[in-house]
């Protein structure tokens, strides 16, 4: 699915330059779950930026599901990433004035999806996710761990072949980060490839294979378990 040869990512101000990836590298099959750590500041962020197409790539290739995307334009990452790409993020960003149903349609609204299909399919997932009961409250009505039920519910709506995950249980208590990690492996052994950066090395450990970087660098991969659907 994921191919990515020799990035390179470099911030520039007036009088500073920092390197944030160098000439890294990183395949992710189809189906695989990959937790990717280190310390603040390896570039991890960036690196999730770049493969979610929110940032773009100084030098390097990067194939997505066979095809280059170093060149794209925004309007073409947008359109490819609205597509494919779903976001889990440890500060949950829901919009408080939009109830539960309202973020979660929210990616159908901008996918322009009928609003009778809107509705079945929201439906759909705030069930999957066990939180239909509280599709009419407001996200500051919700625990920490309803919350990010929702926001997982808001990025697997559109069915995307993959999920990005920053810290997606770093807000939660040990309680409900086990329940967000069973969600995750639940989406992952129904296909859905899932790239998590964590610093939890309990978190890390429900991944296929843990990356390792360190100044922007792979510096090990730890292979824990086999992808039940990777096609190498």
């Amino acid at each position: 699915m994921i191919k990515i040869t020799d990035l390179v990512k470099i911030y520039r101000t007036d009088e500073v330059e920092t390197v944030a990836l160098n000439k890294f590298s990183l395949n992710v099959s189809e189906g695989e779950f990959v937790a990717i750590m280190g310390p603040s500041g390896c570039g991890k962020s960036t690196l999730l930026n770049i493969i979610g197409l929110l940032d773009e790539m100084d030098e390097g290739s990067f194939l997505f599901n066979g095809t280059e995307i170093a060149k794209f334009n925004e309007n073409k990452r947008s359109s490819l990433r609205k597509a494919n790409i779903g976001f889990v993020f440890q500060s949950f960003n829901l919009i408080d004035e939009l109830t539960v149903f309202e973020n979660v349609e929210l990616p159908l609204v901008y996918n322009k999806v009928k609003a009778s299909e809107r509705k079945s399919r929201v439906e759909e997932v705030l069930d999957r996710m066990q939180i239909m009961h509280r599709r009419k409250h407001f996200p500051q009505q919700l625990s920490g761990g309803q919350q990010q039920r929702a926001a997982i519910a808001r990025a697997v709506v559109n069915k995307p072949k993959l999920i990005l995950a920053d810290e997606p249980t770093g807000n939660l208590d040990s309680r409900n980060g086990a329940e967000v990690m069973d969600l995750l492996t639940q989406l992952n052994n129904q296909g859905t490839t899932v790239i998590m950066v964590t610093h939890s090395e309990h978190d890390a450990r429900y991944a296929h294979r843990i990356v390792r970087m360190l100044d922007g660098q792979t510096v090990t991969e730890d292979f824990l378990k086999e992808a039940a659907y990777a096609s190498l």
